[in-house]
């Protein structure tokens, strides 16, 4: 009687330890799955044209850069550093100026423009108030257009001088993009 007792509990505590191993294997099986889900194929980083197409504050400057042409020029690898015109800071051109640059036939126009808004690398805010700071308050850019704009700080804010005089405040600095940064300002500069 007594081998009865230990082959039944030997047997009993066979089940329990193999229904232990399945509910750890199923366990197992769920936590590979929702590891499987959690680890789907990265997005893609956005472009600085993806960041501006998602910001309905970079509408006109969207509008722009495709009728300029310059979508996959801003797609690619980089790194640039944008320095983009708000909506509110195409309003500011007078009236007709936008519509204007849009038309066809002033397409060479309109690359300057916006190709002057751009400068080749990624200059961070910190790296170009460092950089106004270590050139005597003011420090100069060469643009895509290759034209020029001093870069100097009024009022602990970076402000833009084109090439005519006028000026424009970076509003919001360090939009981070896969291939550059942008840093939106509230006027439009403009080349010679």
């Amino acid at each position: 009687m007594n081998l009865v007792k230990r082959i039944s509990f030997l047997s009993l505590a066979a089940i329990v330890l193999a229904s232990c191993g399945e509910g750890n294997k199923k366990e197992e099986e769920t936590t590979t799955e929702s590891t499987e889900v959690v680890m789907e194929e990265p997005t893609q980083p956005s472009t600085i044209v993806d960041v501006a197409v998602g910001n309905e504050n970079f509408s006109t400057l969207v509008a722009a850069v495709k009728a300029a042409g310059l979508v996959e020029t801003l797609s690619s690898e980089g790194p640039f550093t944008v320095f983009a015109p708000t909506n509110d800071a195409f309003a500011k051109l007078p009236a007709g100026t936008v519509d204007n640059l849009l038309k066809p036939e002033n397409l060479e126009t309109l690359k300057s423009v916006l190709t002057y808004h751009v400068v080749a690398g990624k200059f961070e805010a910190a790296a170009v108030i460092e950089a106004i700071n270590n050139n005597n308050g003011k420090f100069t850019v060469e643009t895509v257009q290759g034209g020029k704009i001093d870069l100097s700080l009024v009022d602990g804010k970076v402000v833009l001088t084109d090439a005519n005089g006028k000026t424009s405040t970076v509003a919001m600095p360090d939009v981070a993009a896969s291939n550059g940064v942008i840093h939106a300002i509230d006027t439009v500069v403009m080349p010679k």
